[in-house]
C-alpha cells in the first residue's frame, strides 16, 4: 500500500506521536496502523522502534530528536540498515534526500510562521522529494488547502491539535492524517 493512500494512515488517519517512553506502550496498543516516534537516543531507538514494528505497526522515525545522531549523510545508512524504520521524519531536506537514497520513506517536516516559511517549505518540498509532508501547526486549514493544491502528495497536520473538531477541520482541509502528542485523541 502506497504512504498517498488515505488507507495507509489507519481508517481514523491518526497518527500517535511519542514523545514519552511511557506513552510507547499505548501507541503499540493504539489502532492507528502507523507511530511516529519522537524520543530515544543511539543506546534506546532500536529498542523502541522493534517493539513498534513487533506491534505490526509501521514507525516513523523522527531523526531530528534522536540524541546521538548528527548531521552527516552516513547517518541515514546507519538508520536504514542498523535501525531498519519504515521511515524518517526530519526538518533537514537533506536527511530527506539520503533517506530516500537508502531505501527509507521519508516525510518532511516544516514549520508555517508566515509566507515566507510556506514559499521556503514549497520549495524544500520540490528539493527534498519526500513521500509526505508534516506541516505545523496542523490548525491552519486555509494553508492544507492550499499546500493541497500546490503539491502532490500526502499532508500531515501536526502541533497543537487539543480535540476532536480541530482534527476533523484539518481532514476536512484535505490533510491525509493528523498527528498527535495526545494520547487522549489516539483511540
Amino acid at each position: 500500500m502506497s504512504i498517498i493512500e488515505h488507507d495507509y494512515w489507519g481508517p481514523k488517519r491518526i497518527i500517535p506521536a511519542v514523545r514519552k517512553v511511557e506513552d510507547l506502550q499505548a501507541a503499540c496498543r493504539s489502532d492507528s496502523p502507523v507511530v511516529f516516534l519522537l524520543i530515544g537516543d543511539l543506546l534506546t531507538v532500536e529498542d523502541y522502534i522493534k517493539q513498534v514494528l513487533q506491534a505490526g505497526k509501521k514507525i516513523f522515525l523522527h531523526v531530528d530528536f534522536i540524541t546521538g545522531l548528527g548531521g552527516d549523510p552516513i547517518v541515514m545508512k546507519f538508520v536504514a540498515e542498523r535501525l531498519r524504520p519504515t521511515g524518517i521524519i526530519s526538518t533537514k531536506s537533506h536527511f530527506v534526500k539520503h533517506a530516500k537514497k537508502n531505501g527509507l520513506m521519508a516525510i518532511q517536516r516544516i514549520f508555517l510562521i508566515d509566507t515566507s516559511a510556506l514559499e521556503h517549505g514549497i520549495h524544500n518540498i520540490e528539493q527534498s522529494g519526500p513521500d509526505a509532508v508534516e506541516i505545523m501547526p496542523g490548525l491552519i486549514p486555509r494553508v492544507i488547502t492550499k499546500l493541497c493544491d500546490t503539491i502532490s502528495i500526502p499532508i500531515i497536520a501536526g502541533g497543537l491539535i487539543h480535540d476532536h473538531s480541530e482534527i476533523t477541520m484539518a481532514l476536512q482541509a484535505g490533510a491525509s492524517a493528523v498527528s498527535m502528542g495526545s494520547k487522549r485523541l489516539w483511540t
